[in-house]
């Protein structure tokens, strides 16, 4: 288990990847985000996407399953506070291979709470051609192994 202490700033991680299918994308549109463009293959073709496209909040979910699975399995995260500057770079279409990077930004011990520690990563997600498609910086809170140190 890697805690506060073992995490360094600029240290980088990648993991992934996830196949994105046809009708992965259809259903979590039609519950969470039913936009044509999401849902209807006719209608996506005449919008400015030119065919289905996944919901930006699909493409976040995915991510973060990428992110819980490769990266913060073995850390002590205790969550996040929130995500920062979320950017959906270029489309994910059916077919698309994502997978993750991470970078540490900077982290310092918490004010409130010195049993843990808050740590500014950056992730980016890319498509199997290396396209940027999605971007946020986290505010991820980690376990520190000596709080009293």
């Amino acid at each position: 288990m890697r805690y506060y202490e073992d995490i360094e700033i600029g240290e980088t991680s990648e993991s992934g990847e996830y196949e994105v299918t046809k009708d992965e994308i259809l259903e979590f549109a039609e519950r969470y985000d039913p936009q044509p463009f999401h849902t209807d293959e006719e209608a996506a073709a005449d919008s400015a996407f030119g065919e289905l496209v996944a919901s930006g909040w699909h493409t976040s979910s995915i991510c973060m399953r990428l992110l819980v699975d490769g990266i913060l399995d073995d850390q002590a995260s205790m969550g996040a506070r929130g995500v920062d500057e979320l950017r959906w770079h270029r489309p994910v279409t059916p077919g698309d291979r994502l997978t993750v990077r991470t970078e540490v930004l900077d982290k310092r011990v918490s004010e409130s709470d010195p049993t843990r520690g808050h740590v500014r990563s950056r992730l980016e997600g890319y498509n199997q051609d290396d396209d940027l498609v999605i971007s946020w910086i986290s505010l991820g809170m980690i376990e520190r192994r000596n709080p009293d140190a």
